[in-house]
């Protein structure tokens, strides 16, 4: 039996070995870097942030592996940068060249290499306009007193800040030394500093491996509360003490996804509170997720989405999809980790509502996604070619990825599925994948383990096919049933008041998603009186409540939603409610107005969204 175990365990581990080799030699269609020849392994940074010019002046050295040692040179993906001059090794004088400016994938930096090459300086600077970075001004902060700026790498935006092979495909370990003006604080993906000094000069250090889109910098007047001895939370100091009682459950979460999964494999897990022109829930930078000051709704009602960054620790950041064509692997993953965080956390009853709004939310973006120049996005597995891979980041990816796996759970069983899973993390780490390397992984591990055999049927019709399989059983939420049932009465049964004083914020969403969508006037206002809807400080509420004022010209709510868009910048929030405006002349006017107040507080992942929506120029006023 022992002879056949370890036979087992080196077939397993050849297979995997041949996968993820086939999986590396797929091209990245985002990246210029030929990486079958030479590729960056560890990049030591040196930079000065500059508020008042908005530039970042840097030294990026890439420590570089050779494949092919005849290869006489590394190509880097950099967008929008000002090249001042590149070296080799000590500072030995070689030959660069930016390529043509592609609006999408940027230039392509080209370093002739000598012989003996390992090493390559960049000197350069960015520019106020580089996409990944957002400048605010004090008035932009909570704080309102000094300056602010973060990044935001993901997808291939990593470029236009550092130049780099901009692809998930590539991993590389890094230090840096950044210099901030006095009295700000920096933090990175990497050890972070937990006070302020006086000289403004941090050090960083990030000893695992990430792609460049994990690559994240902030720098502001920011403070810090351990929640335990290996996480807590970075804010502005007038929103510390909130979010810190926000995200007491940390530790506990951390210890639930290790419990399910496997050790963290980070060091430690920090969260930081941006501003609100963050244009994501979180973002997964490994040792500091960066998160929406929308998730401090005062009732610990929102932290699925720490949830969800936490389990990035592992699916995404620790296993990561090879191109943006696999991207649901990244978020099947973390969704279905997430789930199950909260499931242990918080109980069956709770992560099945979370899981019912998740469908929701699938099924109206496919809606939009079938009706618009791409239907082919309603699969999993896409070809991005030629497109931003900012597209993918719809809820096919988060949400069908989910049920899929959830799908596997449900038909094979979930004792299987775990420990599939937990192997999975294990003996993928720090490595990346693709969906062909996945399927076959995941059918040699049920057959040699379980003797399973997953029907191929299963994987094509979720994976390749359009839509939702035939047969798919939703979930079901018992809470959502009352709901429904107070749905129903709402209009003529004072106790539903009374009973819809105890819901949780899922509750309250449904309810809202389940309304007609044609309201009267006086109807709309019984429903401001029967949940405040109009004053709630609750963002996930509000922006439901705001697509339908919108949708039914109910103006006394309108006040309330021009401020929210404008101090709100989570393209989440600001798409539903932009999409509905434009619908009618009147709401079409009504945006405009609202977006050029909006627009500057948005960072460039929301203004690409918003600006195509609104057929808004810039350059024009």
């Amino acid at each position: 039996m022992r002879i056949l175990c370890v036979f087992f365990i080196f077939s397993l581990a050849a297979c995997q070995s041949q996968l993820l080799e086939k999986s590396v030699m797929t091209p990245d269609p985002h990246s210029y870097a030929n990486s079958e020849n030479v590729v960056v392994k560890h990049l030591s940074w040196t930079a000065a942030v500059d508020f008042e010019k908005q530039r970042i002046t840097s030294k990026a050295t890439w420590t570089i592996e050779r494949k092919d040692e005849r290869a006489a040179e590394i190509m880097l993906d950099a967008k929008s940068l000002r090249i001042n001059r590149v070296t080799l090794d000590d500072d030995q004088a070689t030959e660069f060249s930016l390529g043509a400016d592609d609006p999408i994938r940027g230039q392509a930096l080209r370093v002739q290499l000598t012989p003996k090459a390992r090493r390559i300086n960049i000197y350069y600077e960015t520019n106020p306009g580089s996409e990944a970075l957002q400048w605010l001004s004090p008035r932009q902060t909570a704080g309102k007193k000094h300056p602010f700026l973060f990044t935001q790498s993901q997808a291939i935006l990593a470029r236009s800040w550092i130049p780099c092979q901009d692809s998930p495909g590539i991993r590389f370990t890094y230090d840096a030394t950044v210099s901030v003006p006095a009295g700000l604080t920096a933090l990175m993906s990497a050890s972070n500093p937990q006070q302020k000094n006086d000289s403004g000069l941090y050090s960083f250090e990030m000893k695992e491996p990430i792609p460049s889109y994990l690559l994240a910098l902030t720098v502001g007047d920011i403070s810090f509360k351990p929640l335990s001895e290996r996480c807590g939370v970075y804010a502005e100091p007038v929103t510390l003490e909130a979010a810190a009682w926000e995200f007491a459950d940390l530790e506990k979460m951390i210890r639930s996804a290790e419990e399910l999964y496997g050790e963290y494999r980070w060091d430690r897990y920090d969260v930081i509170v941006l501003p609100p022109s963050f244009p994501f829930g979180g973002m997964e930078n490994p040792r500091l997720t960066f998160v929406t000051p929308t998730l401090l709704a005062g009732d610990r009602s929102l932290i699925s989405v720490i949830a969800h960054e936490l389990a990035h620790s592992w699916s995404g950041n620790l296993v990561t999809n090879k191109t943006w064509n696999d991207f649901w692997l990244n978020e099947g993953f973390t969704v279905y980790f997430e789930m199950r965080i909260m499931e242990k956390l918080y109980g069956t009853d709770y992560a099945e509502m979370l899981a019912s709004l998740n469908l929701h939310d699938l099924k109206k973006d496919m809606a939009d996604i079938e009706a618009g120049a791409h239907p082919e996005d309603t699969r999993l597995k896409l070809d991005l070619s030629g497109r931003n891979p900012d597209e993918a980041a719809t809820d096919v990816a988060y949400n069908k990825g989910y049920f899929f796996l959830r799908s596997i759970e449900e038909k094979y069983g979930r004792e299987k599925f775990d420990a599939f899973l937990r192997d999975y993390f294990k003996q993928n780490a720090f490595s990346v994948m693709d969906t062909e390397s996945f399927i076959g992984l995941l059918n040699s591990y049920y057959k040699n383990e379980f003797n399973v055999t997953i029907e191929d049927s299963l994987t094509t019709k979720w994976i390749y096919a359009e839509g939702l399989p035939a047969g798919f059983l939703p979930p079901q939420s018992d809470r959502f049933s009352k709901v429904e049932e107070a749905v129903r009465l709402w209009q003529h049964d004072d106790d539903v008041k009374s009973l819809a004083e105890k819901w949780s914020t899922q509750e309250w969403l449904h309810f809202l998603h389940s309304l007609p969508d044609s309201l009267s006037s006086s109807e709309m206002k019984q429903l401001d009186n029967l949940g405040n809807f109009t004053a709630t400080g609750n963002a996930e509420i509000f922006d439901a409540w705001a697509v339908i004022a919108v949708r039914n010209n109910y103006e006394p709510a309108f006040a309330s939603i021009r401020e929210f868009l404008i101090h709100t910048g989570r393209r989440k929030f600001l798409t539903p409610i932009y999409t509905e405006m434009i619908k009618t002349e009147q709401g079409k006017a009504f945006a405009r107005s609202v977006y050029e107040d909006a627009r500057p507080n948005y960072h460039f992942v929301a203004t690409s969204t918003m600006d195509k929506l609104l057929s808004f120029d810039p350059a024009t006023p």
